[in-house]
């Protein structure tokens, strides 16, 4: 355990102490923010419209936060989300491998585990800070309205089950290459594969439904609604720890080879 939070603390200083951190980090603010912007202004219209029929007809019309802007909302973040993974998780092995530390760290007295598990949480940390800081829009809307907050934490919770997912990919697609770049590009293919496969479950077949299950995004739509189904967290655990095994799988490969 000591040996995987020094190279925990190692990876993430290194993640602060160079552009990828920030820039990842302003670049999901910022663009979670036009959408955002977009979706309030889209819902404030709605509301609008509601204040004009209830005063033709008498009648109030509610309209729900949550549903027209917070749901939309973290559905286009969790999309987001699959476009940073790549340039958080790319440098994981990759870096190492390029300047020669690779070496250095597989013949030290840490093991695979501790190895892979330092590098994942980093990576992790790195994408969990990205994600509490985007939580100023809900927080914002508290300022004007009364969103449900429950299903709001719920959706960001959902979220960080992506994450855990997602980076396991991107620390096994690191594994394999010295090339960020290389590194980069593989993690968001797998993401983006992981991604439309949901389209093809529209429909009532067998296939329909593996293909939705399949899907990383798919997983997200109950979250985003305030529902807490462990038949999601089961999935986004195997997804975390497949990703992890063949990463083990992967440095071992590494060992025998060197």
């Amino acid at each position: 355990m000591r040996n995987t939070w020094i190279l925990y603390k190692r990876d993430l200083k290194s993640y602060f102490t160079s552009p990828i951190a920030y820039v990842v980090i302003a670049l999901f603010v910022a663009i979670s923010g036009v959408f955002f912007y977009a979706l309030l202004t889209r819902f404030l219209n709605i509301q609008m419209q509601a204040m004009f029929r209830a005063q033709q007809m008498g009648q109030n019309i509610p309209v729900n936060v949550n549903e027209f802007l917070i749901r939309p909302l973290l559905s286009n973040m969790s999309i987001i989300a699959l476009f940073m993974i790549p340039m958080i998780t790319m440098r994981s092995f990759s870096e190492d491998k390029r300047s020669g530390t690779m070496e250095l760290l597989l013949t030290s007295p840490v093991t695979n585990s501790q190895l892979i598990l330092g590098k994942f949480f980093a990576a992790f940390s790195l994408y969990a800070v990205m994600i509490v800081i985007s939580f100023i829009y809900p927080l914002i809307l508290t300022i004007y309205g009364q969103p449900e907050m429950v299903p709001t934490i719920m959706g960001y919770l959902g979220l960080l089950f992506l994450g855990i997912a997602t980076v396991s990919v991107g620390v096994l697609i690191s594994s394999m290459t010295e090339n960020q770049i290389i590194a980069a590009v593989g993690t968001f293919a797998i993401m983006m594969l992981f991604w439309m496969v949901g389209w093809l479950g529209s429909g009532d077949t067998a296939f329909s439904h593996i293909a939705q299950y399949v899907s990383l995004i798919g997983h997200m739509d109950d979250f985003t609604k305030g529902v807490f189904d462990t038949t999601h967290l089961v999935y986004y655990a195997s997804f975390m720890f497949l990703g992890l095994f063949l990463t083990y799988q992967s440095i071992e490969s590494t060992k025998w080879r060197g």
